[in-house]
């Protein structure tokens, strides 16, 4: 067989023959000499066409190949594939209709001469329809080399074309092209096409102008009104051909399509276009459509759309080419109405999360929404669309403006989408200075508290607090005050953080404060937590928890329930938090609040800790911690690291504790969390002095690790946080011991004793007294005899002094160094309680022993 010569299926020898396609299996099976495959596959085998032309006139089955089916499957066998050669056809056949004697002149010699010429020919011809090459044009001349195994195909659909006419004969072969490989290109059905050409030509007058940025293979531009000059432009070079080329054969003698060949949404070919009408079939769900690179495009009147909805960001693109013929009074109010009705849906949707808080307190009738998912559905849907009504609020009612904007920040703080509250505030900026201004700043000092940047939302806060008090607005003033106090308790300035907390509360004791004093009421429960005011800490959570219900505010009962799943962990009570956080991981989901739902993640994962289980806890916490690195929120992400470090210490694996324990101390530190920082030093430097003491036997070359602890120390004393500072004053008196230095360790148990005791941990202050005894010996001025004597009496005390939040373990150690005791002390075998393993262990040291 020659090579480069066409082939044919099975299916394509039906056509031929006027069969079906089982009357050509039977063929091959029944006649031996039936023409052997030469290429395809073994389920879908292609047979050279001229052997099968052969055999089929030899057994009377055909008498000539109709024109139609020999061009077609010229094409279709074309060696260069098919839309290479639709490509030259179309190309010849716009030159045949142009001077035809000239085609027949240059077709009457040999293949070789034919194509030599024929590029010349046609470059004038394409220069006449496309103007000259370059500068984006989709139809390129192909030269002699690329042409010459297409003449005997462009004289056959040129003898078609002298039949059926040439328009005809390339949609016939375009259409067979299409219907031969369905999965490859996305098609426009043609009565949907000419539905959607007619809706574009209403109107007092037909579209002079008509653009389809993914044009694919024409067909939208082919049903545009024949008057209209056709933009197109195709991401595929040999599809933009294509359609250039269909759209020429359609258009009046003299004129041309302009079709480019380029990506639209990242290489716009028309950027000064303004079209009457764009008709588009976009490509759906792409993600690599340029979300990035395109950010700040300004296509994107109405935001920029999500890396998700790829459609968005065709429709706008399409908004952008279109002719601005719009009344500007009638665009303003329609505008107003736009607006007030968004800010109406989009407030009462928020509503239904956040209930009833001042900024939006009676505002709003009824949402019309089955339930809370579809709301936020919705919202999720809309959302794009509502940020770029702001674009647009020019002479609009600045109370729905505002109304909008308050719901629209709160849902991308409820969604993560801290990039468009980014948009929002510097739209906000930009055309206002008064109240939208405050309210929208307030947000993004959130923001940048839930990415971490701390300092940054220090800042923004304290500036809303004054812009608010500037303006004499209490309402406003207390909930930036609220704002400001939750950041300084994450930068871990607990006793600022409570003064501005309580403050807050103090402004919203008026009438219709409560939804928000609730707020300002959690956030103090859990700046009192931690500075071991448990006794407190509950009882505001327990109010806000009554008021945030009156306020029919779900997300307010969630991270109540979330603060109080805390304080019953900090109390031992396993089966209290883990209901708690339950009821806030519940909260979480309904309101679709994934940055809560991590943080509750989180916190289950600690109660599964406490109760013994630490495999189940690291793989919870593994978990917790990909969805806070998804939500952007690098404090999430910080603190998980700190719990996934005590688990997997807890499962025996120290090494890789210790490595998730510094990535914590790390995060802490760039954030300037001092109290994160600290609770990462103070770990970090346990289990460092642990890991090298069980590596040596003893608890030398601890350096390092008492460093850290040293630091750590220090941090605690710095923010007011007694039970940080007394726990690590217990593990630096451990370094210190098993160092030969007992008074000095004598001395840390000592202050360990007080700072327990400030605040009323009787549990921490157990173990400092167990662990004083057990130094007594050592330390002792009158010398072991009288060291060991004082051990006794003070062991014997702590045994008799029992109370309701004594940790059964120190009963236990009190008994076991109590033998050590009437045996003996050896000064030269250094003290035992570390060998022994008489030291409370990582859980206990997370346990507060103080009364509610």
């Amino acid at each position: 067989m020659p090579e480069n010569a066409t082939e044919v299926t099975a299916a394509g020898i039906a056509r031929l023959a006027g069969v079906g396609r089982a009357a050509v299996s039977n063929w091959r099976r029944r006649h031996a000499d039936f023409p052997q495959p030469v290429g395809g596959t073994e389920t879908s085998p292609s047979f050279a066409l001229s052997e099968v032309e052969q055999w089929l006139r030899d057994q009377g089955k055909l008498v000539e190949v109709p024109l139609r089916e020999r061009v077609w499957q010229q094409l279709a066998g074309h060696p260069a594939g098919p839309v290479t050669a639709l490509v030259h056809v179309g190309c010849a056949l716009l030159l045949a209709d142009r001077d035809p004697a000239a085609w027949r002149e240059i077709t009457e010699v040999s293949d070789e001469r034919t194509a030599a010429v024929l590029t010349l020919a046609l470059g004038d011809a394409l220069a006449d329809r496309f103007g000259p090459a370059g500068h984006g044009r989709a139809v390129r001349t192909p030269d002699r080399a690329e042409l010459l195994p297409s003449v005997p195909l462009l004289r056959a659909a040129a003898e078609l074309a002298a039949e059926t006419g040439t328009r005809e004969t390339y949609e016939f072969l375009l259409g067979r092209q299409l219907d031969a490989n369905p999965r490859q290109y996305t098609l426009t059905p043609p009565g949907l096409a000419e539905l959607m050409a007619e809706l574009a030509g209403t109107g007092d007058a037909a579209p002079r102008t008509v653009l389809d940025p993914a044009a694919g293979t024409g067909a939208l531009l082919a049903a545009a009104p024949r008057t209209a000059t056709l933009y197109g432009q195709e991401s595929d070079p040999g599809l933009a051909a294509v359609t250039a080329l269909r759209l020429a054969l359609r258009a009046t003698p003299g004129t041309g399509p302009d079709v480019r060949t380029g990506d639209t949404l990242r290489a716009d070919a028309f950027p000064e276009l303004a079209a009457d009408a764009v008709l588009c079939h976009p490509p759906f769900n792409e993600r690599g459509w340029g979300h990035e690179e395109l950010a700040y495009d300004p296509r994107w009147e109405y935001g920029l759309p999500a890396r998700t909805e790829s459609e968005l960001a065709w429709v706008q693109h399409a908004l952008a080419r279109l002719r601005d013929e719009e009344d500007p009074a009638e665009r303003a109010a329609a505008q107003e109405r736009l607006i007030a009705n968004y800010a109406d849906l989009a407030g009462a949707v928020i509503r239904m999360v956040d209930g009833k808080m001042s900024t939006r307190a009676g505002q709003f009738g009824s949402h019309g929404f089955g339930s809370l998912d579809a709301a936020l559905r919705w919202l999720d849907e809309e959302s794009s669309f509502i940020t770029s009504a702001l674009r647009h609020a020019e002479g609009v009612d600045q109370g729905a403006v505002l109304a909008l904007l308050g719901a629209l920040c709160d849902y991308c703080l409820l969604r993560g989408d801290l990039y468009r509250l980014g948009e929002i505030s510097e739209l906000t900026q930009a055309v206002d200075q008064g109240l939208l201004e405050r309210s929208v700043r307030w947000r993004t000092g959130i923001a940048a508290r839930q990415l971490g940047e701390l300092d940054k939302a220090r800042t923004t806060l304290s500036s809303v607090v004054g812009l608010y008090r500037e303006a004499r607005n209490d309402s406003g003033t207390a909930l930036a005050l609220c704002s400001l106090g939750i950041t300084l308790h994450h930068q871990g300035n607990l006793t600022e953080a409570a003064a501005r907390l309580r403050e807050a509360m103090g402004l919203q004791s008026a009438a219709g404060q409560d939804a928000d004093r609730a707020w300002s009421m959690h956030a103090l429960a859990a700046v009192e937590r931690d500075r071991g005011n448990l006794a407190e800490a509950v009882e505001l959570l327990d109010s806000a928890l009554v008021l945030h219900r009156e306020g029919e505010s779900l997300h307010g009962e969630a991270w109540t329930w979330f603060q109080l799943g805390q304080v019953w962990l900090r109390l031992d009570d396993r089966e209290r938090a883990g209901s708690a956080l339950g009821t806030a991981l519940e909260l979480y989901g309904r309101t679709h609040d994934e940055r809560g739902t991590a943080w509750a993640t989180t916190q289950l994962a600690r109660a599964l800790l406490a109760g013994g289980e630490a495999d189940a806890a690291v793989e919870r916490l593994t978990g917790a911690l990909a969805h806070h690195r998804d939500n952007e929120d690098a404090r999430g992400e910080a603190w998980t690291l700190y719990h996934l470090g005590q688990a997997l210490e807890e499962a025996g694996d120290t090494v890789d504790a210790v490595r998730q324990l510094e990535r914590a101390r790390s995060m802490f530190s760039r954030m300037r969390d001092v109290y994160g920082l600290a609770c990462a030093r103070q770990h970090s430097g346990r289990v460092s002095r642990d890991q090298r003491a069980a590596q040596t036997g003893n608890l030398r070359n601890s350096g390092f690790a008492r460093q850290l602890l040293v630091d750590a120390r220090a941090d605690f004393r710095r923010i007011g946080v007694a039970h940080g500072e007394a726990w690590t004053c217990l593990d630096l008196a451990v370094i210190d011991a098993g160092n030969q230095r007992a008074p000095q360790a004598l001395e840390l148990c000592g202050e360990a004793v007080g700072l327990f005791e400030s605040y009323g941990d009787a549990r921490g202050a157990d173990w400092a007294r167990f662990l004083r005894c057990t130094l007594l010996p050592y330390a002792s001025p009158g010398g072991v005899e009288v060291g060991t004597v004082v051990a006794q009496q003070e062991l014997a005390e702590l045994r008799a002094a029992a109370h309701p939040a004594r940790d059964a373990e120190v009963n236990d150690c009190a008994d076991a160094y109590g033998v050590v005791l009437e045996r003996g002390v050896d000064l030269e075998a250094g003290w035992q309680a570390w060998t022994l393993g008489l030291l409370p262990s990582r859980r206990t040291r997370e346990v507060m022993g103080v009364a509610l």
